[in-house]
């Protein structure tokens, strides 16, 4: 069984780049077809998708995210990277990644990691 574990910095500045990684123990990212999305959730609002990378390398990018966001794997440490840039504190939010068969469905997740905007 795969386990997701995300890390950030917790606190970034406006204007600044966001970097989060999923770290993914259990089993290779790349030994069954998968996509690996990010999912946020702003306090008090619902979950918003922000992409995927499918295991053979493909991006999707949410309309609302597509001009900031850069999805990525790493094989040899097995795990995915989010990349936000131009961060402002309307990105503070608790930030997930999951595993799904598909974009919208996913049968694994992390337990998210809270990512604060602040000068």
């Amino acid at each position: 069984q795969d386990q997701l574990q995300e890390s950030g910095p917790g606190l970034v500045k406006p204007s600044q780049i966001l970097f989060l990684t999923c770290t993914v123990s259990g089993g290779s990212i790349t030994t069954n077809f998968f996509y690996w999305s990010w999912i946020r959730q702003p306090p008090g609002k619902g979950l918003e998708w922000m992409g995927a990378i499918s295991t053979n390398g493909d991006t999707y990018y949410s309309p609302s995210f597509k001009s900031r966001t850069s999805i990525s794997y790493d094989t040899s440490k097995n795990h995915i990277t989010l990349q936000l840039i131009s961060v402002t504190p309307e990105d503070l939010a608790l930030y997930f990644c999951a595993r799904g068969n598909d974009l919208t469905a996913y049968d694994h997740w992390g337990q998210g990691t809270q990512v604060t905007v602040s000068s």
